[in-house]
């Protein structure tokens, strides 16, 4: 007799390996693609290949594009997210909250019309930079290995304004 409750448990064990390996019938057009060409090389920096990920449930979607830069030592993320779990990680940017303490330091700003929240850890050498690109889509550039005020140059390499095109809605 088959087990039904171990044969669903099977089946729903493989979706996540459905989902990262795709199907010969899955679209080219993913939603995510669409982020990627934002994903620039970086000058005197080793870029790996983009990456991508898109989910859709009922009420949500999270649709992000990453890229991972190394230098040496040094190593650098931009990450183009969209969808409910961005709006959420934009709201302390939209508080206008500045820290500063011996360790490290949190600061917001308007940088080109944009509302940036930039956050460092002396210590480590490492931080972030979150670019508000809409409500709900941010740019965000983690770091290590390199001073903030480098990695603001970096982040800005991405093209902020053409990123707001491609997230605004149509």
């Amino acid at each position: 007799m088959i087990n039904r409750r171990r044969v669903i448990h099977v089946g729903l064990a493989a979706l996540p390996a459905v989902w990262l390996l795709g199907s010969s019938a899955a679209s080219a057009d993913q939603a995510f693609e669409r982020f990627l060409p934002f994903l620039v090389d970086l000058d005197g920096w080793q870029g790996k290949k983009p990456q991508g990920f898109a989910m859709e449930m009922i009420g949500s979607n999270l649709i992000t594009a990453s890229r991972d830069y190394d230098r040496g030592p040094a190593h650098l993320q931009a990450q183009v997210m969209s969808g409910a779990a961005a709006q959420g990680a934009l709201a302390p940017l939209r508080s206008a909250m500045n820290i500063e303490t011996s360790e490290g330091r949190m600061n917001t700003s308007t940088i080109d019309g944009v509302q940036v929240m930039r956050s460092f850890n002396i210590k480590e050498q490492s931080g972030a930079i979150l670019v508000a690109l809409g409500t709900s889509a941010l740019l965000s550039v983690n770091f290590k290995g390199i001073s903030d005020d480098d990695a603001l140059v970096l982040a800005r390499k991405f093209n902020w304004k053409a990123l707001q095109a491609a997230v605004a809605p149509k």
